[in-house]
């Protein structure tokens, strides 16, 4: 019963902290394109700063990251299992996945 706790905290920490980063990296990315920070915007403060070009740059990589990890990222896994079927059977079946 305790690890299984301890897993659905570790599960919920994986979430919130991916969520986190996600929303930093977005934001970096509107910097970097947009020249627009949406966390001052909604907090308050200048919403436009001067920023370099190499600083841009790296505002936008870290963006689309950020971005990607939000598409790709296993927001919600089942028991540790996935399922997999065959075409000419019908037959799912389960394997264990760590």
């Amino acid at each position: 019963m305790e690890r299984q706790d301890g897993d659905r905290l570790r599960s919920t920490l994986a979430k919130v902290t991916a969520a986190l980063a996600i929303i930093g990296a977005i934001n970096w990315g509107l910097i970097g394109f947009f020249n627009w920070n949406l966390v001052n915007a909604i907090f308050g403060g200048a919403t436009q700063g001067q920023a370099s070009a190499l600083a841009r740059l790296i505002y936008c990589i870290v963006g689309l990251a950020g971005l990607a990890l939000a598409l790709t990222f296993p927001w919600s896994r089942g028991e540790s299992t996935t399922t997999t079927g065959s075409p000419l059977t019908g037959r799912r079946s389960m394997s264990g996945r760590f």
